[in-house]
């Protein structure tokens, strides 16, 4: 029993067990003694109520009276507490912000129904391991696989909201079971019943919470209210929730995807997402294995269409390109490293300052504290400190988030991560008190102990070898870290400037793109269409500074362009599916060349006169005709694509149509008139490109005035200039190469007022040395040495183990690079140059400041 007291004495802090321990125990066993069998159990029951009681109130009122006491000590010291403070900041608010996006990116499960059973199908076919699959392979999918419970299908479906201010909205036409698959339901009203999701049903349409607010008002009544959609009205029937996202952020609307009969007669045309439910127990590598059995047999039952086509699996929620998680995981690591740093910092000016108190800490042992007493109390200002800095980290992570946030890929179903949600502060707080915690003990653990270790008269000697020693470890690794972060945002900026380098293969400068996209039902017709596209791009081409205006399919590097089978003569598609490839596939009207600034290196454009009664031709880029007509013979040539045979009449130069980092496949262009009423609507021209001597931007209102008075109900959506079409495929890289950028700067500048620190006190611990060295005749140069030696054994030993980490780190994201070797000679000299001003700046204050040591003071001192 008397152990099991001093077991529940225990939960009492040493001080007070060191005062009253012995006294509760002698109490406690004479009550013993004196109570029978009986009693001794409620003594057992009462001695366990003090303890849960009392020994809270007892640890509440140390750390009163510590809090107190820290209080008056930081603001003795205003400049150490706000640097303190400053250093935490900058690393908890950096790893606040980055984590923030890593947990929305990597981390978090996606918010549907069990989302590690969802999956995404795509076909595989050479030189696209991710294409959307065509309906008939998607029917055959549902009908032969055994691996899910459902497949599902849906498709982008854009559309243009009619009303007193039309606006173009991105829609996703989906199979009337999808939504429930997911399991989320509408905030407000319904998902669509069984009748509306077939063919021929009532026009239903469910809206995002954004749409909700942004069209009508946040408006409670609007379920059943009539909307136009293009040239169809539908029925508002659901709004789904605020967080509510598929299959990606932009969406804002949902209608039924009712597949009929047509739709299975051509296996080429490929433009579904397709996306399954795994049966309980069936793993994501079995249903693989299925579905390559299921493709081989679709391959032999249709060897032209799925010749050498096979079936991607992936989990909806790894979406994520390689790039982008590599961007982000760089990220992490950076402020990792960053946080790393700070809390080195934080800890080489805690044994600084402790250091500095010694005395005071040797008098209060002196008097009776004991060694918990001293750590707990200067662990308590450790924390203070911390808890401060963490504060204002998250007021820094508040406003660096919305920066960051550009790296979440918007095809992610996920929102922004523009803001920092329960989750995120909680990692922060647990971030803040680790760091202090794990950061302040060690420091307050020396102190503490040395302070008890030695007699006030050694304490007013001030021996502190240890803890310099100590602390210059702590600057060699912030010098380390600092060269990591150095060498990775050197490497990453070379790479970013050769990817700016790349030629697009089109002149973007002086040219604005925007989106004009045709209702189906109301221009189903070639001439209709042909005379909207007349009217507005000749009225565009008569404003003032306008070169040059034309219409296409897509905007190069904004809508990559739907992928085409190209056929040769003499091949057999059927015999020799292994020679059939592809091409990009543009329709477009004269001028395209021009206004978007593409050479036209042989031949001519499309002309007006290309109608669908002519002669079918095409427009092909210099790709496309090296790969079939190496000798340079291509114009007159012949080939089949789009359902018909086409004559080559021109050649352009090629165009990066997938984005600056990508080699994008040979282009195909054909007069937009070459087409039959109602086919091919997804490939319509609708994106206009002009191309002016002034501000692209000032054309703005003209154009908008010019297509309203050809149709007043069509919206204008997507306007911005080419060169900033061309600048956003880089802007991941922008972001992420400026934020290191920051995070080396602060590593720097942290890992200088480290180094500062200790060479600060170092100098004034070694006062009497320094001095007694210039009595004996010690040079002043000799003396400035003797502390710039110091500095710089530290940057060497830190600047070797940092270039080492640097490189093995630059091998890990080589394919970042963009042909920018790992150990490019120029980024590692420039991060010495950079590392060996940074410890000159640190040391220079110091050792100046050492040569003003008094040598005749020094000699009275000893």
């Amino acid at each position: 029993m008397m152990r099991l007291f001093g077991l529940l004495l225990r939960l009492y802090p040493a001080s007070f067990r060191n005062e009253y321990g012995d006294e509760m125990r002698r109490l406690f066993a004479e009550r013993r003694r004196m109570a029978g069998a009986g009693g001794r159990v409620a003594l057992l029951i009462e001695a366990l109520r003090d303890a849960f009681t009392t020994a809270p109130r007892v640890h509440l009122d140390i750390l009163s009276q510590d809090l107190r006491y820290t209080r008056r000590t930081l603001a003795r010291t205003p400049g150490f507490a706000i640097a303190a403070v400053l250093v935490m900041a900058l690393g908890i608010g950096a790893t606040t912000a980055v984590f923030s996006v890593t947990d929305r990116v990597l981390l978090r499960p996606l918010p549907f129904d069990t989302p590690q059973t969802l999956v995404r199908a795509w076909e595989n076919v050479p030189g696209y391991p991710q294409l959307e699959p065509s309906p008939l392979n998607y029917r055959d999918w549902t009908e032969r696989s055994r691996s899910f419970t459902q497949l599902e299908a849906y498709m982008d479906l854009p559309v243009n909201m009619v009303g007193a201010e039309p606006m173009r909205v991105a829609g996703v036409a989906l199979t009337g079971p999808l939504l429930p698959m997911l399991g989320v339901q509408p905030s407000l009203g319904r998902l669509f019943t069984s009748e509306e999701a077939t063919l021929g049903g009532p026009n239903a349409v469910v809206i995002s919470h954004r749409l909700w607010l942004r069209a009508f008002g946040g408006d409670r009544g609007v379920i059943g209210h009539p909307v136009r959609l293009d040239d169809d009205t539908y029925t508002i029937v659901g709004v789904m929730p605020r967080d509510f996202y598929f299959p990606n952020r932009a969406t804002e609307l949902w209608v039924p995807l009712t597949l009929g009969p047509s739709w299975f007669e051509d296996a080429d045309n490929n433009f579904l997402g397709v996306l399954g439910r795994l049966k309980p127990g069936v793993t994501l590598e079995a249903a693989r294995a299925e579905m390559d059995g299921v493709m081989a047999a679709l391959e032999q039952l249709r060897p032209r269409e799925n010749g050498q086509t096979r079936a991607t699996l992936r989990l909806l929620g790894d979406q994520v390109s390689w790039q982008s998680r590599l961007l982000i995981r760089i990220l992490t690591g950076a402020s990792i490293c960053l946080l790393l740093i700070a809390c080195t910092n934080l800890a080489s000016l805690l044994l600084t300052r402790f250091a500095a108190r010694r005395r005071e800490l040797i008098v209060r042992s002196a008097l009776g504290a004991g060694r918990e007493r001293l750590t707990r109390q200067l662990l308590t200002e450790s924390l203070v400190l911390s808890l401060a800095g963490g504060a204002a980290g998250v007021a820094f992570a508040y406003f660096a988030t919305p920066l960051l946030a550009r790296l979440v890929p918007t095809t992610l179903p996920v929102p922004d991560a523009t803001v920092l949600d329960p989750r995120v502060l909680l990692v922060a707080a647990g971030v803040t008190i680790l760091t202090g915690v794990a950061f302040g003990v060690l420091p307050a653990w020396r102190i503490s102990r040395s302070a008890q270790a030695v007699s006030l008269r050694e304490g007013a000697r001030g021996a502190v070898g240890g803890r310099e020693r100590l602390r210059a470890v702590l600057v060699t690794a912030q010098i380390g870290a600092s060269i990591v972060l150095l060498v990775s945002t050197g490497l990453l900026v070379r790479a970013l400037v050769r990817v700016q380098a790349t030629d697009p293969g089109f002149k973007a400068e002086g040219v604005l793109t925007l989106r004009t996209a045709l209702p189906i039902e109301r221009y189903k017709s070639t001439a209709s269409r042909s005379q909207f596209y007349e009217r507005v791009v000749s009225n565009v081409q008569a404003l003032p500074g306008v070169t040059a205006a034309a219409y296409t399919s897509f905007t190069p590097m904004v809508m990559r362009g739907g992928i085409w089978a190209v056929e040769m003569p003499g091949v057999d598609p059927q015999r020799d599916a292994a020679d059939v490839h592809t091409a990009s596939l543009r329709f477009l009207t004269p001028g395209y060349f021009s206004a978007l600034g593409v050479p036209l290196l042989t031949g001519r454009d499309v002309s007006s006169s290309d109608t669908f009664e002519a002669p079918f031709v095409a427009v092909v880029s210099q790709s496309f005709a090296k790969r079939y007509w190496p000798q340079g013979d291509a114009i007159g040539r012949t080939f089949t694509i789009a359902f018909h045979e086409r004559t080559i009449v021109g050649i352009a130069g090629d165009v990066r149509v997938r984005g600056l980092e990508q080699i994008s496949e040979p282009q195909v262009y054909v007069p937009h008139k070459q087409v039959r009423d109602g086919w091919l609507p997804f490939y319509a021209p609708k994106d206009l490109l002009v191309r002016t001597s002034g501000d692209p931007l000032a054309l703005a209102g003209s154009i908008r005035q010019i297509v309203r008075a050809v149709d007043p109900e069509l919206p204008i959506a997507d306007l911005q200039t080419m060169q900033e079409v061309v600048d956003l495929q880089t802007a991941p890289r922008r972001t992420q190469t400026a934020v290191l950028a920051l995070f080396a700067g602060m590593a720097m500048l942290l890992a200088a007022i480290g180094l500062h620190g200790l060479l600060s006190f170092g100098v004034s611990q070694r006062r009497q040395e320094i001095g007694v060295r210039m009595a004996l005749g010690a040079t002043r140069v000799r003396v400035l040495r003797l502390v710039l030696n110091e500095s710089a054994l530290l940057a060497l030993i830190g600047g070797a183990v940092g270039l080492g980490v640097a490189y093995a780190a630059a091998r890990g994201f080589d394919t970042l690079l963009a042909g920018v070797q790992p150990n490019d000679p120029a980024t590692y000299a420039a991060a010495v140059l950079i590392t060996a001003l940074m410890t000159l700046t640190g040391s220079l204050v110091p050792a100046l400041r050492a040569l003003k040591v008094d040598p005749a003071a020094a000699l009275r001192s000893e």
